[in-house]
């Protein structure tokens, strides 16, 4: 048996280093945006990584609608303070009076905003995977997004998901076609600074998983902590607080 040298395919340390930076220090941005433009280049750069994203039967669902005029981004961001008031209602107290002061949007601090939509009418892949399940036309195009954000954050470029719209309000705004999913609308712009942790674990909303609470083994349910957690051991984790070049790589 012709024995496979496991490593002929293995990234250098240095370049394998940039890709696991860049997914641990990836935030969803609200804050910190700059007033620096973005380059089309630029933009072009992180459209293009976007579009390397994998897709069921190489559907490529995604479509890109790109928003630098103030005026748009001024009436989405009205759309969104009216939905944002609405779902405050349903928190109480000191949960109300947190979600409140939370700041979830950078619609208009950002000189760039990006509506991502899906195309799941679309001929392409002749329909490959999509008969038993449809929605990973949904799932192909937020796999584009990640790849957006993570090239972005190797920019030193911010992105933020913002979620909290009316969809068929944004969608009549935005001129968005009733055939084509609304998946993602995100603020883009270059950062003052990307925080250690996410804004809501520093504020208190919500705190990490661990993931070896997460882990299963062969079929639903089947979990064992001490199994996941030696599987993990080797693991060496990155520590944004500290300096990017004390990540290490098991062998």
């Amino acid at each position: 048996m012709t024995k496979i040298n496991q490593n002929i395919h293995r990234f250098g340390e240095e370049e394998r280093h940039g890709v696991y930076r860049a997914i641990y220090e990836r935030r969803d941005m609200r804050s910190y945006f700059t007033p620096t433009p973005i380059e089309d280049r630029v933009l072009g750069r992180l459209l293009d990584a976007a579009h390397h994203a994998p897709s069921v039967g190489m559907m490529q669902p995604w479509r890109f609608i790109v928003i630098r005029d103030a005026a748009v981004r001024k009436s989405v961001y009205e759309l969104f303070q009216q939905a944002n008031e609405a779902a405050s209602s349903i928190y109480e107290d000191k949960e109300k009076a947190l979600y409140i002061t939370l700041k979830l949007a950078g619609i208009v601090d950002a000189p760039v905003n990006l509506c991502v939509t899906c195309d799941v009418t679309s001929k392409r892949g002749r329909g490959l995977a999509r008969q038993t399940m449809p929605e990973t036309a949904a799932y192909s195009t937020v796999c584009a997004i990640q790849n957006l954000c993570l090239a972005a954050r190797a920019e030193g470029i911010g992105v933020g998901w913002v979620s909290i719209f009316e969809p068929e309000r944004l969608r009549n705004l935005l001129g968005i076609p009733s055939e084509m999913l609304f998946v993602a609308y995100l603020c883009i712009g270059y950062a003052s600074q990307f925080d250690a942790q996410s804004e809501l674990q520093t504020r208190g909303w919500e705190v990490p998983s661990q993931l070896p609470n997460l882990i299963h083994f062969d079929r639903y349910g089947n979990t064992d902590e001490n199994r996941a957690a030696q599987m993990l051991s080797a693991l060496t984790r990155h520590n944004p607080a500290q300096n990017h070049n004390q990540l290490q790589f098991p062998a």
